[in-house]
């Protein structure tokens, strides 16, 4: 009788270490003390089916953008009826038949300050989907590295890095396992080191997510402006201006803004690796706030966004044009303006003669500007003329035809400087998360009416993306300052190769 009880007593000890998960690794090393959950049931459920249920149904309100693998994905934290929806919006831009060799999960500490960045080792971490193994990379960080620390202590009541795996464990068919990592203090020392220490793993083999929410308890408006500046920062892959805009946003007076990025180290480390590389660009995937959640209010919340940092697509047939092609483009469009003004036909030219990039179909804008300031602007988005031609037939029109302006005389003309917009082809967006200022150009379209701002135009005036959005709607497209947020209003986004006589003059 007592052996059976033994063995029965066995029997239950094994079934409960006996934990399965997508699978993960059903073992646990000998004498290893496993990582249990500390905001299950207050952050995301408990119930192993209520949270595949709730995972699925984020999952399922998004698409994946084609022709995007990212190399980190930056994700929000937040309980799950606020943030997820953006979180799962950046888990599913991943492969899920991708197999990982390494997954690193950067969290910065919520729960207690340190020097340095602490991994957990002593086990695996646990979820409701099951167990989440450790990777073995993570005893030779520590084992290797000083400022490595390992040190359970930040990791027992952390969250930013437990919220994440239920995604993982939901999305990844592979086994998997992952490198968690806790950012301690507030030392930007330690961002440079942990990246300097990382950097040969951001290869396409492996994957970075960085935990992090954005602005804490301001309004829902000026929540949205922090959020969008400093995403806008992200995408400009520099860490330098990530911090600027982070301190100019926390030191502008904005009521109840406690922080702009909690994460900020995190995001850092990450930024201090990819600003290095000029084959990664940042993408930005779906921006929310917790007042956009039934469960928020709109006069105190927390934003999230979700942004890849991906490999640019390197394209050998990309457009491109040299100084001289942009010099000889610059001639024909004062030449034809001067012979329009004089009522002179422009002489015929020798095709032949003429570069292979001349001769592409293109669209383009030019632009006059006499003392600085606008004196005539149009453009065309046909790619069925000749780049010269197009140019040319623009620079009379931006002369003539500007309804805005009186047509430039002949004696002003001397004075008069030309800028020319090479256009690459337009790309619809789903929403204006999609859209870069400065970056890109933005068209819109509504029925039969449309409007469009050269991507300098963002530069030039300074407006938010909302601004440039709501200007280009009302004052171009003519279809009221919020058109452009219209169901059947329609989103396009390009980018120029942009020049002007002033750089070529000695």
């Amino acid at each position: 009788m007592k052996k059976a009880l033994l063995h029965l007593a066995l029997l239950q000890i094994l079934m409960v270490m006996k934990i399965s998960s997508n699978g993960q690794s059903e073992k646990s090393e000998p004498n290893s003390i496993d990582r249990k959950p500390v905001v299950v049931g207050a952050f995301y459920p408990s119930s192993k089916l209520q949270l595949e249920n709730d995972i699925k149904m984020y999952f399922d309100e998004f698409d994946q953008i084609e022709n995007i693998k990212p190399l980190a994905i930056i994700v929000p934290h937040a309980g799950y009826v606020f943030s997820a929806s953006v979180a799962a919006s950046g888990f599913k831009q991943l492969d899920r038949d991708s197999k990982f060799k390494h997954i690193f999960l950067l969290g910065s500490s919520h729960t207690m300050h340190f020097n340095g960045a602490a991994i957990y080792t002593l086990g695996d971490f646990i979820t409701p989907l099951g167990k989440v193994r450790i990777d073995p990379l993570a005893k030779e960080l520590v084992a290797k590295h000083d400022i490595i620390l390992d040190n359970p202590k930040p990791h027992e009541r952390e969250h930013s890095i437990e919220v994440q795996l239920p995604f993982l464990q939901y999305w990844l068919k592979n086994d998997f396992s992952i490198i968690p990592i806790i950012v301690g203090g507030e030392s930007q020392v330690t961002c440079s080191a942990l990246a300097e220490i990382l950097a040969p793993y951001f290869t396409e083999e492996n994957l970075f997510i960085i935990s992090t929410d954005f602005s804490h308890y301001p309004t829902y408006n000026n929540a949205k402006q922090s959020d969008e500046e400093v995403a806008q920062a992200i995408l400009s892959n520099s860490a330098d201006q990530f911090l600027k805009t982070k301190l100019k946003n926390e030191n502008a007076g904005v009521k109840d803004l406690v922080t702009a990025i909690c994460g900020w180290t995190s995001v850092l480390t990450l930024l201090k690796i990819t600003e290095l590389r000029n084959d990664v660009e940042y993408k930005s995937i779906l921006y929310r706030n917790s007042g956009d959640s039934p469960y928020g209010d709109k006069d105190r919340v927390v934003g999230y966004w979700a942004i890849a940092a991906v490999s640019k697509v390197e394209n050998k047939n990309e457009f491109s044009l040299t100084n001289t092609e942009k010099q000889d483009l610059l001639k024909l469009a004062r030449t034809a303006i001067v012979n329009n003004l004089k009522g002179e036909k422009h002489p015929n030219l020798d095709e032949e003669k003429l570069s292979e990039s001349l001769m592409a179909n293109a669209g383009t804008f030019v632009t006059l500007r006499k003392e600085g300031q606008l004196r005539g602007c149009i453009g065309s988005f046909s790619t069925s003329t000749p780049l010269y031609k197009v140019v040319m037939s623009m620079a009379i029109a931006a002369a003539t035809e500007d309804y805005r302006f009186e047509r430039v005389s002949l004696n002003e003309i001397e004075d008069v400087d030309i800028e020319i917009s090479v256009l690459t082809p337009m790309r619809q967006i789903r929403n204006a998360d999609e859209f870069i200022p400065g970056k890109h150009g933005i068209y819109i379209k509504k029925g039969g009416r449309s409007g469009t701002f050269l991507p300098q135009v963002g530069v030039e005036t300074g407006w938010s993306k909302e601004e440039l959005l709501g200007h280009c709607a009302r004052d171009k497209a003519f279809i009221g300052w919020d058109g452009w947020k219209d169901k059947d209003a329609e989103l396009y986004v390009y980018e120029a190769i942009v020049f002007e006589e002033k750089e070529f003059r000695k």
